[in-house]
C-alpha cells in the first residue's frame, strides 16, 4: 500500500549532514553507558547526585542503549527519536528537580530531531517546514 504523503527529494549534502548529526548524537548516547563500566564510582556518585537509587545504575543505561540503537536503525529511527525524547524529558525533569538548568538535555533533544529530520524524507513529508 502506497502512502498518500510523498517524500520530497533531498540533496546529498542535507542527508549527509543529518547522518553526521545523528551519528554524533548516537555516540553520545552510547558513551554514557560505557562510562558506567569505565568509572563505576563516579557513575554511582552522579546517580546519587540526581536523586536516584544505586539500582538505577544498570536500568537507566540499558534503556539509553536500547533507545540509541533504535534511533540508529533506519527502519526504527523515528521510534528511536520519540523514545530518546522521552528519555531526555526525564533528564530534563531530573535537572529541574535538583535545581540545575536543563540546557544539556534540551539541546541534545533538539539535535536528535534535527538529525532525523535532515536524514529522513518521510518525516519531512509529514512535517514540512514550508509548502
Amino acid at each position: 500500500m502506497e502512502s498518500a504523503t510523498q517524500a520530497a527529494p533531498v540533496s546529498k549534502g542535507v542527508r549527509r549532514a543529518g547522518i553526521i548529526i545523528s551519528a554524533l548524537v548516537s555516540i553520545l548516547f552510547l558513551m554514557g553507558p560505557a562510562f558506567i563500566f569505565l568509572n563505576p564510582a563516579a557513575a554511582a556518585k552522579g546517580t546519587e547526585h540526581m536523586g536516584y537509587p544505586p539500582s538505577a545504575n544498570l536500568l537507566i543505561p540499558i534503556l539509553e542503549v536500547i533507545c540509541a540503537v533504535l534511533y540508529m536503525i533506519p527502519q526504527t529511527s523515528v521510534l528511536g527519536a520519540v523514545l530518546l525524547t522521552g528519555y531526555l524529558g526525564g533528564a530534563t525533569a531530573s535537572h529541574i528537580r535538583i535545581g540545575e538548568a536543563p540546557i544539556a538535555p534540551l539541546a541534545v533533544a533538539a539535535f536528535v530531531w534535527l538529525g532525523i529530520y535532515l536524514r529522513e524524507p518521510r518525516l519531512r513529508a509529514v512535517l514540512p517546514l514550508r509548502k
